[in-house]
């Protein structure tokens, strides 16, 4: 019976070639090893940053945003709140609110044309998701200063109103003219959210009241043009911080309009509800 001869009892001669092997194949390892190394670091951050990334992303998407803030409707809101409800009027959903409609006198409110487009998001979502299949009631003064259907003169007009649903976009438009400076306010427009166009036509279960300002430097511009003297008065008077509704804050009440006294101007809004 042979006794079995382990690497370390065969001596010196196949020490040596075999301690040279297994040196080479640690030196090859180690420089495989060092790019490996690297890579796999890289990697990692990589992988680190686009986690990261993603629940940055994944949070700014998920994060809410604030709702337009609620104003008071005013005296004048035609909305059966005080008095007269135009919204159950046959024709008050209506892009274009320059005149009055229905059994109401015919009237055409004149002015600086003005179209108001207004985006209905979900706040929320972020802000990120448009409320298709809300409604929308708009109201404002007119070159005068006076509201239809209250003001001594048009209590029988009712122009300058009118309600639109959110399309896709949540968008509603309305074709309008810019309105007066009337003492004591800051020029805006008023607006009331509803969750659907039945709720609106029916006057009932208004999720939102709010009011939008328009930029100084418009309103100094339309308000130079012929039938609109009085409100250059009026305004100098007045500013965003001195207002009695938005001298809260009025960032996200705050119109972007664009366009000309020629032309026509445009009033773009989001509002978040």
């Amino acid at each position: 019976m042979h006794e079995e001869l382990h690497d370390h009892d065969r001596g010196l001669s196949y020490d040596l070639p075999v301690l040279a092997r297994r040196r080479m194949i640690r030196l090859l390892a180690g420089a495989s090893l060092i790019p490996l190394a690297g890579c796999a670091a890289e990697d990692d951050a990589a992988s680190s940053s686009a986690a990261s990334s993603s629940s940055s992303s994944s949070s700014s998407s998920s994060a809410s945003c604030e709702t337009i803030p609620n104003e008071t409707a005013g005296p004048y809101p035609g909305d059966g709140s005080n008095g007269v409800n135009v919204l159950k009027e046959s024709g008050v959903v209506r892009s274009d609110i320059t005149s009055s409609f229905g059994d109401s006198a015919g009237g055409t409110a004149e002015g600086v044309p003005l179209t108001i487009t207004l985006t209905v998001v979900d706040a929320a979502s972020g802000c990120g998701t448009p409320k298709k299949g809300a409604a929308v009631y708009l109201w404002h003064c007119d070159r005068d200063g006076n509201y239809s259907l209250y003001s001594q003169g048009v209590t029988e007009e009712n122009y300058l109103r009118g309600v639109q649903e959110t399309d896709d976009k949540g968008q509603v438009t309305f074709k309008s003219i810019f309105p007066a400076c009337y003492s004591g306010r800051w020029p805006h427009i008023h607006f009331e959210v509803y969750g659907s166009l039945d709720d609106a036509t029916a006057a009932t279960s208004i999720t939102n009241t709010s009011q939008l300002a328009l930029p100084k430097d418009v309103c100094d511009t339309v308000y130079a043009t012929d039938g609109y003297s009085q409100s250059v008065q009026n305004l100098s008077q007045l500013s965003l911080e001195s207002d009695n509704i938005f001298s809260d804050g009025y960032d996200q009440q705050l119109a972007t309009v664009t366009g000309s006294v020629e032309k026509g101007y445009t009033a773009t809004l989001t509002v978040p509800v």
